[in-house]
């Protein structure tokens, strides 16, 4: 276990920090190296990112998950996170782990502005991914570790810390803004950065770095949690055009299966840069990739039937395939990639590398707004595209009617409780692009962020003994849908979560 401070500095920030020039000696009164150069400060953006994987404890959070029996290998952060238990390791993939990492990109981020401030140089692109950076931190930090986002409340819930300058001391003292606070200051650094923003041909490798399509991806995420209808289909046109144009959507059906990929080939191309669904991608620390199949509260053959075996909305089967076996189902989306760091010991650190923003989420998001807005069949025509790339033998026949879809997709007007109304008919809209979503991005932790911004009540089925079973429930308004903030950060003043 990692002895992590309540936002990791480490040690490359240590030396780095930026200190001013003595009035006297005109040079710097240690030997810490001054962030004096744009160089410098590439360095620092390339850690400005979380390096760090979420999909390990939020997928168990969700309706994503369900009890394989006894039999099943048993690991505490998934036991605790299927029943929505505080847990507060700090391993890799864990909450702590997440929000350490989540500060320590934004600590980045803060000392490259402040070194642009001070250099002569400017690099309006470096200022831009810089402030976007700083946003997205704070923008899972707040979406995790918080109630979700409502306008009649926000003013009184507590968010996180934003913070905005550099790190000066070892253990400063942080308080949490509200979610309102939190929310208008990202907002801020989202607009901002985004008219920062230049060429892609800034970067040597674009797909590791807020380019100017990353950036309105995230956009259309934040202003679908806020309910900007039209904000999410004007960033969402940014990065896919005006068209449900299918071009940089992922190919299930041709590029995965239809090419004959193994499973490793599938976890390499899914998480790859030459992949045109992917946007921004992310090297985090992690043992997921060795353990999510077998983990016991996972994809069981209940919950696989469910989301894949059955079929998808267009009546099709889906060209996302399902490998394993009982207790190993599992979609292939996640290859470890190994640094050794002791060869006599044969010791190293595991990595994931893996997709944070993404065209099809992005599609998802405009085709949600644009059913919000009433626009019915604009909505049906991402989601058919959608659908065409996923699903084996998809042909216009199967494409989905504003008729079939009301009389097809009705749920219950007590299932999604959002802080908006969804009129009665655009529930059936919403259910089929929420559910399709679903399963698109199983084990990539976004549909406990759905599952949270619509209040779904979730239910766990656990066996207790091979022969009793209990029903854990997750009601709505429950306080455990924000995870409770770590114990080192409470120990320093921050107010934890009311259970």
């Amino acid at each position: 276990m990692k002895n992590n401070n309540f936002i990791k500095l480490n040690i490359f920030i240590l030396l780095l920090v930026f200190t001013s020039c003595d009035d006297v000696l005109d040079e710097s009164p240690d030997n810490r190296t001054e962030i004096d150069s744009l160089e410098k400060i590439s360095e620092l953006l390339v850690n400005a990112y979380p390096q760090a994987i979420y999909a390990s404890f939020l997928e168990p959070l969700s309706d994503n998950a369900d009890d394989k029996s006894f039999s099943a290998s048993q690991n505490d952060l998934n036991d605790f996170m299927y029943g929505w238990e505080d847990f507060f390791d700090d391993d890799e993939d864990t909450p702590t782990n997440y929000w350490n990492n989540a500060y320590e990109a934004i600590s980045q981020a803060n000392q490259a502005l402040a070194s642009l401030d001070e250099i002569e140089q400017i690099d309006v692109n470096q200022r831009g991914e810089a402030l976007l950076c700083r946003a997205y931190g704070h923008f899972m930090l707040v979406n995790i570790f918080a109630k979700a986002y409502d306008p009649a409340t926000a003013s009184s819930d507590l968010g996180i810390p934003y913070v905005i300058t550099p790190e000066t001391t070892l253990l400063p003292n942080y308080t949490r803004n509200t979610v309102q606070e939190v929310y208008e200051k990202i907002e801020a650094d989202l607009v901002e950065g985004l008219n920062y923003l230049g060429s892609d041909l800034n970067y040597e490798q674009p797909k590791f770095h807020f380019t100017l399509r990353a950036a309105n991806a995230f956009a259309s995420r934040f202003y679908l949690v806020t309910g900007e209808w039209q904000k999410v289909i004007n960033h969402s046109n940014a990065v896919l055009g005006t068209g449900s144009n299918i071009a940089d959507i992922r190919d299930y059906t041709n590029d995965y299966r239809g090419a004959g990929l193994s499973y490793s080939e599938r976890s390499l191309r899914f998480s790859a840069s030459v992949e045109p669904a992917n946007l921004l991608i992310v090297v985090g620390a992690s043992v997921y990739a060795r353990n999510h199949a077998g983990s016991r509260f996972q994809l069981n053959g209940d919950l696989a039937r469910e989301l894949f075996f059955n079929g998808n909305a267009a009546g099709l089967a889906w060209s996302e395939q399902v490998f394993g076996q009982d207790l190993f189902l599992n979609v292939p989306k996640y290859d470890e990639f190994f640094r050794v760091t002791n060869q006599a010991a044969g010791i190293g650190l595991p990595f994931i590398q893996t997709p944070i923003l993404t065209t099809d989420e992005t599609m998802f998001n405009r085709a949600e707004a644009y059913a919000m807005l009433g626009e019915l069949q604009l909505a049906l025509n991402d989601l058919n595209a959608l659908l065409s790339v996923k699903s084996q033998a998809y042909t216009s026949a199967a494409e989905l009617s504003i008729a079939e879809v009301s009389a097809n997709f009705g749920a219950d007007s007590n299932f999604y409780t959002p802080f908006y109304d969804i009129p009665t008919n655009t529930l059936p809209f919403i259910n089929v692009i929420l559910q399709t979503k679903r399963s698109v991005f199983y084990n990539e932790g976004l549909r406990w962020f759905d599952v949270k911004r619509h209040d779904i009540e979730i239910e766990h089925e656990r066996d207790i003994t091979p022969n009793v079973s209990e029903t854990l429930i997750l009601v709505k308004g429950d306080n455990r849908r924000a995870l409770q903030i770590p114990t080192e950060a409470q120990s320093r003043g921050i107010l934890p979560n009311p259970r």
